[in-house]
């Protein structure tokens, strides 16, 4: 399965879509990328003419880059023509080091601890342009092929 396939597959769309593209995937993790444009709406008075972009954006770009792209790359054998992923967060915890400001590209490197029975379960890094470590942490989730007829 190609990236551009996974690409198509996931159940998101902006303003809510945090992946540009993918570099690299396989059965063991993925590296992705996401540019933050200025005009996010979360900007919007997060800071106040100071604006970051928000923890939870981040952790979301990391999930859908790390979690849900490797996620739908493994269940490749279950995918039909009418695929849809369920999805479900079921645990993060992140630490932060660093923040992102509008307009940077920040890079997410996935590596899988464990995928049985639906769950995945990752190690996620978040890089700046820098190549400096923005945040960390492990983010599990469900992801169960719905609409397979």
């Amino acid at each position: 399965m190609d990236t551009e396939h996974i690409l198509k597959l996931l159940p998101y769309e902006p303003p809510f879509l945090f992946v540009d593209g993918l570099s690299r995937i396989s059965e063991e993790g993925v590296t992705g990328n996401y540019t933050f444009k200025e005009t996010e709406y979360f900007y919007k008075g997060h800071f106040r003419n100071q604006p970051v972009t928000p923890g939870v954006i981040l952790t979301e770009c990391m999930a859908q880059i790390g979690v849900v792209c490797l996620g739908i790359y493994l269940l490749k054998d279950e995918i039909t023509e009418n695929f849809k992923p369920e999805i479900a967060l079921t645990s993060s915890a992140v630490d932060f080091y660093l923040p992102v400001f509008p307009g940077e590209t920040v890079t997410v490197i996935s590596e899988k601890v464990v995928f049985r029975f639906h769950k995945l379960k990752c190690n996620v890094k978040l890089f700046n342009q820098k190549e400096e470590l923005v945040c960390r942490g492990t983010i599990s989730g469900m992801l169960k092929p719905k609409g397979n007829d």
